[in-house]
């Protein structure tokens, strides 16, 4: 015949079982393995600033240098501009000149008729650029040393009035005259002042 003992029995406390805990050694490889991910994320991140920094100063570099030729074109522009603005400066100068120019003859022709005195005439009349040279004869060197003084009166020859010669000649009909030559050079005192050569204008 089979007894059951239903009487509680103290067994004593049951033992629990403890979980698995993560070593020293693990958590040294963990720590080992953040710092590792860290720095490598660190670098890549750091990189690719480096590279995209350096995209953006090429592009700056590259748009500088495209300013940089726009603005060299347009200088020498500018400078060509300045050159061919002084050239037709100068031409426009020497058409004014040539202008006032072509009223000399007609003003030396006034002017030396004007001092010529009594008892002088002119026979020849010679011009090379702005020296005149008058041939002519005077009944006496006070009428040739008359005429000197007139011409040099006015302000349209340059001072002094050269006699270049003088002879004392005789004439059947006229008795001893003076022959004589005298240089004068033209003076316009109106001109302006010749123009200064543009410094890199191209020869032609």
């Amino acid at each position: 015949m089979i007894r059951i003992n239903l009487l509680a029995v103290d067994r004593g406390p049951i033992a629990k079982k403890k979980a698995p805990g993560v070593t020293a050694a693990q958590r040294v490889t963990i720590g080992a393995a953040l710092i590792l991910l860290s720095t490598v994320v660190t670098v890549g991140w750091w990189f690719w600033s480096l590279r995209q920094e350096g995209i953006r100063l090429d592009a700056d570099i590259a748009r500088a240098e495209v300013e940089a030729n726009q603005l060299r074109s347009v200088l020498a522009k500018v400078q060509r501009f300045e050159t061919r603005k002084a050239q037709l400066q100068q031409r426009v100068t020497l058409i004014e000149q040539l202008r006032k120019g072509q009223a000399a003859p007609a003003r030396v022709l006034d002017q030396i008729s004007r001092s010529v005195p009594d008892r002088l005439w002119l026979a020849d009349l010679k011009q090379a650029g702005n020296d005149f040279t008058l041939d002519g004869f005077a009944t006496s060197m006070t009428a040739l040393s008359d005429f000197v003084v007139g011409i040099e009166g006015t302000k349209w020859f340059r001072k002094p009035v050269e006699i270049i010669d003088s002879q004392v000649t005789s004439d059947a009909k006229n008795g001893d005259l003076v022959r004589f030559t005298v240089k004068a050079s033209y003076f316009d005192p109106n001109a302006p002042p010749p123009p200064a050569p543009v410094k890199g204008a191209a020869k032609k």
